[in-house]
């Protein structure tokens, strides 16, 4: 299949890749961050999560947040929510989009949200024919598409069922996540091949952690497929609270830079997204990861 003219990329830093940072970004330094990745281009912002505090505390402002975003025409602005407590609060803020996660690993769910998969999914399902009767859009996350922590290799049917319930529920968009960062591109197209049987391949999205360095190649084996939805986040912020070593998202800046390389639109300025990294990771004390956002502030401190 010919590799796609576009790419939309779902920037999911402010939220994925903040929530298991241990210093407490101050909740202007939040919102300066989204608007300036917005003003990068950027359409899909994931800026926050209602989940109890107790367990995410990072993310307990996420209602001040999007009160004092401004929010850009044509710029969406999704907040991960786990249940209808969450979707109260979602609604409170006035976002037109949320996202719910499950897991394509029974010990991941268990660690993560202290329930089986078919648990999870029977809680998911009154929260998205709320949301849906409501006029929200509804996203599905998929964690450990590629690995598990605790169980290892997971098969890719695994996947691909989680993903069709997902779908089925109402999602309109399934993002399949590498959570620990495992995977390699051979056995990220058999995994992309066994959802695409089931999902359109139109509504699916890859959501690679960048642990061995493989995320931009698992990138491109999947655009190869007719992917045409990316997940990174801004300065390859994040990680995994729940898998030792698990570096964060691939960097917005290195998958903006590969795909203007080819020749497919992204619509993200490049030079403001970096500004966008830099801001964040001066204010958690950190170097980006990304090697673009490295090779560009050497150029302009030459």
């Amino acid at each position: 299949m010919a590799l796609p003219t576009s790419v939309r990329i779902v920037e999911v830093g402010p939220r994925d890749g903040l929530q298991n940072e241990a210093t407490v970004v101050p909740l202007a330094t939040k919102v300066a961050l989204i608007e300036a990745l917005a003003d990068a281009g950027l359409k899909t912002v994931e800026s926050g999560s209602f989940v109890s505090p107790k367990w995410v505390p990072q993310m307990a402002d996420t209602a001040e947040v999007l009160a004092a975003v401004k929010r850009w025409p044509g710029v969406a602005y999704p907040v991960l929510v786990p249940n209808l407590k969450g979707l109260e609060a979602a609604r409170a803020a006035k976002v037109d989009e949320i996202a719910v996660f499950g897991a394509a690993s029974e010990s991941f769910s268990q660690k993560n949200i202290n329930c089986s998969i078919a648990e999870s999914l029977e809680r998911f399902k009154p929260v998205v024919d709320a949301a849906l009767a409501d006029g929200l859009r509804v996203r599905g996350y998929v964690s450990c598409v590629l690995g598990c922590p605790y169980e290892g290799d997971v098969a890719p049917a695994a996947v691909a069922r989680v993903s069709k319930a997902l779908f089925d529920m109402g999602c309109y968009e399934i993002s399949l996540g590498d959570t620990i960062g495992v995977g390699t591109p051979l056995k990220a197209r058999a995994m992309l091949e066994a959802v695409a049987a089931v999902v359109p391949i139109e509504r699916l999205a890859v959501h690679f952690h960048d642990t061995w360095g493989q995320a931009l190649a698992n990138i491109l084996a999947c655009l190869e497929l007719g992917v045409a939805v990316v997940d990174s986040a801004v300065a390859g912020l994040g990680g995994c609270p729940y898998a030792k070593g698990a570096t964060g998202n691939v960097a917005t800046e290195d998958v903006v830079y590969m795909l203007d390389g080819m020749g497919i639109a992204t619509g993200v300025d490049l030079l403001k997204l970096a500004a966008a990294g830099r801001l964040i990771t001066a204010a958690i004390g950190k170097a980006p990861a990304s090697k673009v956002a490295q090779v560009l502030a050497k150029r302009e401190a030459a």
